[in-house]
């Protein structure tokens, strides 16, 4: 009773914090003017997938930890959970491509970004990552393309069935969807973010060498200041990137093995601890942001205080905004 108890209190907690915390994402980014930049568009996607992945997917999961594998809900029910479980997964690890991309195009290239970059594209790339993402999780999983035999999966349960055998909500796979799957939804979008990351910090370092041989010590010019506050956004979102490979790389590793080497029932105790080990992503990246951002800390701290910027800071930022703006034209036509 003690440890239910105590596991309980745990995973409650987790999906607490997971909620709370991607909420708070959106709230800062929505409510300061600091934040409201077009990059940030990405950073929000990535904090609504988190924020569903706590309110649809994690529930389930802890009552199925809770109840030792037994699904209560029925086949239907169960294959929702598992698409919904994918189709995040998968939205996570494109929302961080893209964000990757978009890095690379604001630090190679940072007075034609504007141009490149607008709101509609943005948005655009955003409906295609979510429109991709369910494509990938709902349509395999429900016309069987997952299974040995090309059936779909538990369609022959019913509610209440969790008392017999073989009643476990799981995700079966076959050797050729596991290698098409995780090859094209996460070794090979990770092997080109590595490459992006790794292209972003020789420009930015040929950025700041260029800079510092350039500007005297006393003077910072519009343009390094621009640079250098890219520069601290790369910096946030390679350490989300960071975070989402050590979180998630031992998961699609094990699952890769388990489904190479035909098992479709996975030990309990390890798929458990890499599975709940990748969500902990999602309530880590809220932790992230402000830990490597100032603004993020600024608007977290405001809302933690519930009260909203003042209208003289505001006006402060919108001006900062348009002048830094100004800026970066006068340079690029000077």
């Amino acid at each position: 009773m003690i440890s239910t108890t105590l596991r309980w209190l745990v995973l409650v907690s987790f999906i607490i914090l997971t909620i709370g915390g991607n909420v708070l994402v959106c709230l800062a980014v929505g409510l300061s003017r600091r934040l409201w930049r077009i990059a940030n568009c990405l950073v929000v996607s990535l904090a609504v997938t988190d924020l569903l992945l706590g309110l649809l997917v994690l529930p389930f999961s802890a009552s199925v930890e809770l109840r030792s594998g037994k699904w209560p809900l029925g086949g239907v029910v169960c294959n929702i959970y598992i698409s919904l479980d994918v189709m995040l997964c998968t939205s996570s690890i494109l929302t961080l491509l893209a964000i990757s991309v978009d890095r690379y195009l604001a630090i190679s290239n940072p007075l034609s970004y504007p141009r490149r970059v607008t709101p509609r594209r943005m948005t655009l790339a955003t409906a295609a990552i979510w429109a991709l993402s369910l494509a990938v999780s709902f349509v395999p999983i429900h016309l069987g393309w997952n299974t040995a035999d090309y059936m779909v999966q538990h369609l022959d349960w019913s509610m209440g069935d969790e008392d017999k055998e073989g009643r476990y909500c799981k995700f079966e796979w076959s050797n050729n969807y596991v290698l098409f799957y995780v090859s094209l939804s996460f070794y090979l979008p990770l092997i080109v973010m590595c490459g992006m990351y790794l292209c972003i910090f020789r420009v930015a370092r040929e950025q700041a060498r260029r800079i510092r041989a350039a500007t005297p010590s006393f003077a910072r010019t519009p343009s390094s200041a621009a640079i250098a506050r890219e520069h601290k956004a790369t910096m946030t979102l390679a350490a989300v990137l960071g975070a989402f490979i050590i979180c998630w790389f031992p998961y699609f590793t094990f699952f890769t093995c388990m489904g190479i080497r035909g098992k479709t029932n996975p030990p309990n105790t390890v798929h458990s601890v890499v599975l709940w080990l990748g969500y902990f992503n999602s309530a880590l990246n809220p932790i992230l942001y402000p830990a490597f951002n100032r603004d993020f800390r600024r608007a977290y701290g405001e809302l933690l205080r519930c009260r909203r910027p003042s209208r003289r800071k505001q006006q402060l930022a919108y001006i900062s905004v348009i002048t830094g703006s100004l800026w970066v034209n006068d340079l690029c036509y000077s």
